[in-house]
């Protein structure tokens, strides 16, 4: 399966989701070639969830899985600690009450 650089991927979604109206920012910007891409979903009622991108090693896919949520405080602190470990992880920040994120969207769940 071939990987898209992170920082087209990025460029990608980021244009997916201002198409459908959601407020969409980078974060923090990593190696724009390989670089990890968390994407961070802002509720706006103080709550979070950091998704990240896993491989199936069995299936030979990859999917969206939850990170950390909660508070959104809780989850900006555990992003920190992992930018800290990791300086060319992207993180992504999206804003809807509804909780859209399209990341199972077609070209993007995976």
């Amino acid at each position: 399966m071939a990987r898209l650089a992170a920082g087209l991927w990025v460029q990608a979604y980021m244009m997916r989701c201002q198409i459908e109206g959601i407020p969409v920012y980078v974060e923090a910007r990593g190696d724009g070639t390989a670089g990890a891409v968390i994407v961070k979903l802002c509720t706006l009622d103080g709550k979070a969830r950091a998704y990240e991108r896993r491989y199936d090693l069995m299936r030979d896919t990859r999917s969206w899985e939850v990170l950390v949520e909660g508070d959104e405080a809780e989850v900006d602190a555990a992003l920190a600690r992992a930018r800290s470990r990791d300086p060319d992880l992207w993180i992504v920040a999206v804003e809807d009450r509804a909780g859209r994120h399209l990341l199972d969207q077609p070209g993007l769940e995976g």
